[in-house]
């Protein structure tokens, strides 16, 4: 997921294309000035020549008085998910070379994009009872490509290589620098390695190599994460009572704009939790979330169950299951088996599309390499990640600490580290990230009340009414001289100041927190809450008849009622 991300604040730069550059044409999300963008026409598929699709790309232009003869190239992961939203991040990571994002063929911005609704919702109903037909809504997603000409045969990891090696000979590139994560790491190993007079160095975040069972291997991946993170005990304890007893819990659906009731057993928890964990925000919560859960905490599963909706409409799923059904689910062995609702769904889609099997291509590239992993990724753990690096010549491996998937997105130390490499591949390696720029576990008073007040912020209204009334009561009684109600004022305005910015910087930290609780020191607050409710009855008392101080008194002590029995 990189919904985490900002897109940058461009250079400007006036757009420089070599001669034999495509033409441009408007980039379709928002981008740098001084990016281009522009179509790589190619043929679905090399080994059988004729239809061409055309695969989108974008080309910022650096303006840097020392300017980089040999450009980053970025591809993003999935597979289905876009890489041209990230151009203005990857240009602040390299503001002295040209940065090329290269969308995946069937991918958003390419055209045709292998999108598959049917697919989505069926993955989704999945969370219903009784479950949707993931097979059937394949098939019908399989046949509506085929009336529009796709050749699903055509979009595999050895076809986007090749894509990558006819973008730089296009754009008149002598050499770049290679830059995948998570499974496009693969397709830029493949390309460095039919590629290596173009290929300067390579940088692999999130290293899924060939060679890994990558099903077969994810339920020991999501053991290992949660036994880091020290809620092993917590995470058997939640799957078993939720498989005993599954909880239905109010859920949105993305695709059809209204809520649903979805059925979620342990297992299925433990599948969203092997997605979610991947974020960063989500591995610093899970030592609050995993305990809660196994406390019986079901209104904390909302969270999870949305992320899931949500996650479907980030990738093109007819690339993905195009990609997984040739390249990846062919060489395991348990995927239709597991406990994952997800990874049994993606065999479903495989059986039913009968796509052939690709051949292992061995590549191994020469050029340097930089390969870094997240101590928390259940994705591609560091125990995978190492040894896949230590067998590539000349790699270096870096392990970021407390950063789950897709590091560069979250380390800032990371991010140092991978411009470093670039600036100099033979120089030292960069001083490791001790101090980790991930997202470390997080302090939170468990509670669902913020995320509902996220999704429907009427419901904050007792907090908002509570704060300006003790604003009111402040000036008020402090220009009347009545000291009393003045400091319950004062005390109501600063419990509202202090957990507002608390909450905010809560949130600034750590974009998921809110969705499981409230900064652990809003519970100190909360006295100031106390003391504003007695100190206003105290006042009112003094002066009985004045009902502006019984008012107050009555807002406080219902605010007191909603803050201790349904936010805290």
């Amino acid at each position: 997921m990189i919904t985490r991300v900002v897109l940058a604040l461009a250079l400007s730069a006036p757009p420089v294309m070599t001669s034999s550059a495509p033409p441009a044409r408007p980039c379709p999300v928002a981008v740098p000035a001084g990016t281009t963008c522009g179509f790589l026409l190619v043929p679905e598929r090399r080994d059988a020549p004729g239809r061409t699709i055309q695969v989108g790309y974008a080309v910022r232009h650096s303006a840097a008085r020392g300017r980089r003869p040999d450009p980053v190239v970025f591809m993003s992961g999935g597979p289905g998910s876009a890489s041209l939203r990230l151009t203005g991040f990857l240009a602040q990571m390299f503001p002295d070379r040209d940065v090329v994002a290269l969308e995946q063929r069937g991918g958003r911005y390419s055209e045709p994009a292998l999108s598959c609704p049917e697919t989505a919702e069926a993955l989704l109903g999945q969370l219903r009872r009784p479950p949707a037909d993931v097979a059937a809504a394949a098939v019908a997603c399989r046949d509506r490509l085929r009336e529009q000409g796709v050749d699903l045969r055509g979009y595999t990891t050895k076809e986007m290589a090749a894509d990558v090696v006819a973008l730089r000979r296009e754009l008149g590139y002598p050499s770049w620098n290679l830059f995948g994560v998570s499974y496009s790491t693969r397709v830029m190993v493949e390309a460095a390695a039919a590629d290596p007079g173009g290929t300067r160095s390579l940088v692999l975040d999130s290293f899924l190599p060939e060679g890994v069972a990558w099903y077969d291997d994810a339920e020991r991946n999501l053991a290992d994460t949660v036994a880091r993170l020290g809620v092993k005990d917590a995470y058997a304890a939640m799957t078993a009572r939720l498989n005993a007893s599954p909880a239905r819990v109010p859920a949105t659906d993305p695709l059809l704009g209204r809520e649903f009731t979805a059925r979620l057993s342990g297992d299925d928890v433990a599948a969203l939790l092997f997605e979610g964990l991947a974020e960063p925000d989500v591995a610093a919560v899970a030592p609050a979330l995993l305990p809660a859960l196994a406390e019986g905490h079901d209104e904390l599963l909302r969270p999870l169950a949305d992320a899931a909706g949500e996650g479907l409409v980030t990738h093109e799923l007819g690339l993905y299951h195009a990609v997984q059904c040739q390249d990846e689910l062919p060489f395991n062995s348990s995927a239709g088996r597991s406990r994952l609702f997800t990874h049994r769904a993606d065999q479903a889609v495989c059986d039913a599309w009968d796509l052939p099997r690709s051949q292992p291509s061995g590549a191994v590239p020469r050029a340097p390499a930089f390969v870094l992993g997240g101590q928390y990724d259940p994705t591609t753990p560091v125990r995978t990640s190492r040894p896949a690096a230590e067998a590539l010549p000349g790699a270096r491996f870096a392990e970021i600490p407390h950063a789950s998937h897709a590091v560069f997105l979250s380390s800032a130390c990371a991010r140092r580290m991978i411009a470093e490499f670039v600036a100099d591949p033979a120089a030292r390696a960069a001083a490791p990230c001790l101090d980790a720029a991930g997202d470390r576990p997080v302090d939170l008073r468990v509670t669902a009340a913020p995320y509902a007040i996220a999704r429907a912020p009427w419901l904050a209204a007792p907090f908002a009414v509570f704060a300006l009334v003790a604003l009111a009561q402040l000036v008020a009684s402090a220009l009347k001289g009545r000291a009393l109600a003045a400091f319950g004022g004062l005390c109501g305005v600063a419990f509202a100041g202090l957990t507002a910015q608390a909450v905010h910087g809560l949130a600034a930290r750590n974009a998921a927190a809110p969705a499981v609780g409230l900064p652990a020191d809003v519970m100190f607050y909360t006295w100031l809450a106390v003391a504003s409710v007695a100190l206003t009855a105290a006042g009112a008392a003094v002066r009985w008849r004045r009902w502006p101080g019984w008012a107050a008194t009555a807002v406080g002590g219902g605010f007191l009622v909603w803050w201790v029995l349904w936010v805290t």
